[in-house]
């Protein structure tokens, strides 16, 4: 398999499973009937689940966007030493980005973001110069 869609899958199951930590912390905190059930005021959760929960929808919306790309890229036929960086850039740059975000880094989770960003517009650019 080509390593850029060998990095969209490894993205796509970290995306997959970014949700179980901050369930299980909801789980925690307001018990398994109000995890499963729709309280009409739910203890809020450990500030840190918050932030997981926000990093993990921000994973999914720009998941979208760099699967398209790289799948544009493999029905095109672009594999070049530059998409295979790009894409172990944003695969690393998610992992940074999901931990920063819910550890409370903001410098580290804005940068790991941009990485991400770059990633993205460098593959962007392969399949236009293409």
């Amino acid at each position: 398999m080509k390593p850029e869609l060998t990095y969209l899958v490894w993205v796509t199951i970290l995306t997959g499973l970014l949700w179980l930590p901050y369930v299980l912390d909801r789980l925690m905190v307001r018990g398994l009937p109000d995890t499963v059930g729709y309280p009409a005021n739910p203890r809020p959760q450990s500030p840190w689940a918050q932030r997981m929960k926000a990093a993990h929808a921000n994973a999914i919306e720009n998941l979208v966007v760099f699967a398209t790309l790289v799948l544009v890229a493999a029905v095109l036929g672009i594999g070049t030493p530059t998409t295979a960086f790009a894409a172990a850039l944003y695969f690393w740059s998610r992992v940074v980005h999901a931990i920063a975000y819910t550890i409370g880094l903001p410098w580290v989770r804005t940068l790991a973001f941009a990485g991400g960003f770059v990633a993205q517009a460098m593959v962007a650019w392969q399949i236009l110069a293409h």
